[in-house]
């Protein structure tokens, strides 16, 4: 394995355990489509942070984006909690409308600056190990986004172990964690703002499509293979770092799309848990029946 094939599994490794550790609450809260919602949502922060600077920094189109995906957040609780709209019609409007919203500026306001919203939704995580950070000395530390992602796995990795009771009784039973005294709305809002950092800087590299099946696909294929939080979020994260690395030998053998491969083989292995899981599956029901036949018998 040559060193760009390192960086790049190891980018996509990095990526998919972030998703997946969130993406475990988020489908235990129902929401697994947030992800998907702020991945859109983004464009237009993309779009005015341009405008205001006139930069095209990747730092300040970070903010940017970071600011329009926790406004996002914000905006799918107001219309849930406030406007009696149902969580996934409330995601479905916002994140539609702001998606939209970064569109028409483009159009209007940058339509001659090379700003192409495909990269934040397709990305290109093979193109990871060109974009070096070399120091003053110029010393080589290897791609930026390893270093930004790594940072960040290791804030979500502090954040579900100190505050992991909290994170538990919010998702399982919200009306419990009221009544001893815990704010629902306040941790809705922390884990949203975690999903927001993830999100945000993760579409560069890998692409907002990549990110929403990375956090959708191994939680999901985990919530199928165990009822245990703690060891659902181990085999997500698992499960989330295999398709990195699968999806991109898989490209390399197809001449394909890394983020395309991945996203297969995260599909692929959700319809083995769905079929085989041994306590969920598909074949572990149909010989429920027979079982039950036979200890009346």
């Amino acid at each position: 394995m040559n060193i760009d094939a390192f960086w790049i599994i190891l980018t996509g490794a990095l990526v998919a355990i972030c998703c997946s550790l969130l993406g475990c609450f988020l489908i235990l809260r129902r929401m697994a489509m947030v992800g998907d919602a702020i991945s859109h949502a983004v464009l237009p922060g993309i779009v005015l942070a341009f405008l205001f600077s006139g930069s095209r920094e990747v730092w300040t189109m970070l903010i940017g984006a970071a600011l329009l995906g926790v406004a996002c957040t914000f905006l799918i609780e107001f219309f849930h909690k406030k406007a009696r709209v149902q969580a996934d019609a409330s995601i479905g409007v916002t994140f539609t409308t702001l998606f939209a919203l970064g569109i028409i500026l483009i159009s209007v306001y940058a339509g001659k600056v090379d700003l192409d919203q495909d990269c934040v939704l397709y990305g290109e995580i093979a193109y990871v190990p060109l974009d070096i950070w070399l120091t003053e000395s110029g010393m080589n530390l290897g791609p930026r986004t390893v270093w930004i992602i790594g940072g960040v796995l290791v804030v979500l990795l502090l954040f579900i172990t100190i505050f992991y009771k909290q994170l538990y009784l919010t998702s399982f039973d919200p009306a419990f964690a009221t009544a001893i005294g815990l704010s629902t709305t306040l941790w809705y809002y922390l884990l949203m703002g975690a999903v927001s950092l993830t999100t945000v800087a993760a579409f560069e590299s890998v692409g907002a499509i990549l990110v929403v099946a990375l956090m959708v696909g191994p939680p999901a294929t985990a919530y199928l293979l165990t009822d245990d939080l703690k060891k659902m979020l181990i085999i997500s994260a698992l499960a989330g770092a295999i398709a990195s690395a699968a999806g991109f030998y898989l490209a390399l053998w197809l001449n394909g799309s890394v983020a395309g491969a991945i996203s297969a083989v995260i599909g692929l292995q959700f319809l083995l848990a769905f079929v085989f899981s041994p306590g969920h599956g598909l074949l572990a029901k149909r010989r429920q029946p027979v079982a039950v036949i036979k200890a009346n018998a």
